[in-house]
């Protein structure tokens, strides 16, 4: 007797079980996460809420920038700039280059 190669029929019940057999896990999976606690499915990870924050602290620190300087502009006769200080200046004063004269 000679060994015949496994057949296209033999193949695909193969294929049919082993995708019934990864639907049962995935509901098997489904159903022990969503009896665990509720609310489990729902992600929250700190990196988006510290991603979170941090955007929001840099719209509040543009928009202090932005008013400082319309305020400076309205105040002053001098040149301003939006910079981020190390000592915590929100905008800083600069002396205009000025062309030398010939």
């Amino acid at each position: 007797m000679t060994a015949n190669p496994p057949g296209p029929v033999f193949q695909n019940k193969a294929r049919v079980q082993i995708l019934a057999e990864l639907e049962k896990e995935r509901r098997r999976l489904m159903q022990s996460q969503s009896t665990a606690t509720p609310g489990a499915s729902i992600p929250l990870s700190r990196p988006n809420m510290k991603d979170f924050r941090d955007n929001a602290e840099q719209q509040h620190i543009v928009a202090q920038q932005k008013a400082a300087l319309q305020h400076a502009h309205a105040h002053s006769s001098g040149f301003f700039i939006t910079q981020d200080s190390s000592f915590g200046n929100l905008i800083l004063p600069v002396i205009p280059r000025l062309d030398p004269e010939s």
